[in-house]
């Protein structure tokens, strides 16, 4: 069975050369996305620039997988191909073996091949960028993609919007988002990152990620997983110190239906929440105590290591992260030396810092409180509000971070 997704994997986008000029490489998995797929094709086609001009058409390419489909989408993506010639789409249809079959996969195997195509005369300056075929990106997209890349960034997670469609989720997700967009301001305010300044916001998934080729043969590429593969990626790249920038400028709108094409994601989330109320439960999320102090002690790990040249034992910030984490201050001296990335270090402090914030903190707490919690926070930094709430109590954002 491997020998056979080997095989699939050497043939993929090889009947068509790459154009003279190719910087971009755009991948999309397809499966049984019939009925949008002409408005995604549609966005891919008319990107334009800052100044509304045309986006030039052999800067990049789109690399469109249709796996494990019955609904028409092939017969769709072709009649499209032959209906727009000058646009630089490339299509295959396959049926993944069983074991295979899954998101992970298809968006494996398109993001090997874009990594392939694009360094093929040896350059490995190009992006590798990832949307969904359910998913309509903004016009300038590409633009403000390229542009986060080229302002020294090794990827860049963009917005995901949902259409607007009344739906008993709504409500659930847009609670979330604001907390996550509040988590995501406290977090810039506790541990700043440079190169992802605020406004900035939380998101980094398949729907609209891009990623130089260099940084993704690091991080050995897309990990080897069914679902979740995006989070996944996220992952190895902080282990790696990649620069992620989360730019509120790329943006992508995708639809909230409750019934989705994989077994983990976004509308399984929709539809937990809904079934959770039906039931009873209150919408939960992470503690607002528990995140900030994660984040305030990475804080202080992050100092110790942009000093770890220059200190010959460890420092009072180490002392009080080892104490933290409840491990001895010599073997937390030891990984943070050896650590070839930050990122590394975190992840094996992370978890034991989590632990031990959940014996003086709440695991979880109602997601309206929390929000309560982060914004008393946030307001001891800056007065302006992030969010409001309208006086019916539901969650609504400024138009830029609105879902």
């Amino acid at each position: 069975m491997i020998d056979d997704l080997l095989q699939i994997t050497g043939l993929l986008f090889r009947s068509a050369l790459p154009k003279p000029g190719l910087r971009v490489c755009v991948v999309v998995p397809v499966k049984n996305e019939a009925l949008g797929l002409k408005h995604t094709l549609d966005a891919l086609r008319c990107q334009q620039d800052a100044k509304g001009n045309v986006y030039p058409a052999n800067a990049y390419e789109v690399l469109l997988l249709i796996n494990n489909s019955n609904d028409g989408s092939y017969r769709i993506a072709k009649s499209y191909q032959q209906q727009y010639p000058k646009f630089q789409l490339h299509i295959q249809q396959i049926n993944l073996p069983k074991p295979y079959a899954n998101v992970g996969t298809a968006r494996r195997l398109l993001m090997d091949a874009a990594y392939r195509r694009l360094t093929a005369n040896g350059d490995d300056a190009g992006i590798i960028a990832s949307t969904d075929g359910d998913t309509i990106v903004d016009s300038q997209w590409l633009y403000q993609t390229v542009a986060a890349i080229e302002a020294g960034n090794d990827a860049v997670g963009g917005r995901i919007l949902t259409l607007a469609e009344v739906n008993d989720a709504r409500q659930f997700h847009l609670r979330d988002v604001t907390y996550r967009c509040l988590l995501a301001k406290a977090e810039a305010l506790i541990d700043p990152q440079e190169h992802d300044p605020m406004p900035r916001h939380f998101q980094f998934f398949g729907a609209s990620m891009a990623v130089t080729c260099q940084m993704y043969q690091r991080v050995g590429k897309l990990p080897r997983v069914p679902h979740l593969e995006d989070m996944a990626f996220y992952e190895a790249l902080l282990k790696h110190d990649a620069r992620v920038r989360k730019s509120f400028d790329v943006k992508v709108y995708t639809s909230p239906r409750l019934q989705g094409r994989v077994a983990v994601g976004f509308s399984e989330q929709l539809s937990k929440w809904v079934t959770d109320q039906k039931s009873g439960k209150l919408q939960m999320v992470d503690s607002a105590a528990v995140m900030l102090a994660k984040y305030k002690a990475r804080k202080s790990l992050r100092n110790c290591w942009d000093r770890k040249s220059i200190t010959a034992k460890p420092c009072s910030e180490l002392i009080r992260v080892a104490h933290l984490t409840n491990c001895s201050v010599q073997w937390l001296y030891q990984q943070l030396l050896k650590a070839e990335y930050f990122g590394i270090l975190w992840a094996q402090v992370d978890p034991l810092i989590h632990q031990q914030a959940l014996l003086t903190y709440q695991p979880h707490q109602p997601v309206v409180e929390a929000i309560s919690a982060l914004r008393h926070y946030i307001s001891q930094f800056t007065p302006a509000p992030v969010f409001e709430t309208n006086p019916a109590g539901t969650y609504h954002a400024e138009s830029r971070l609105s879902a």
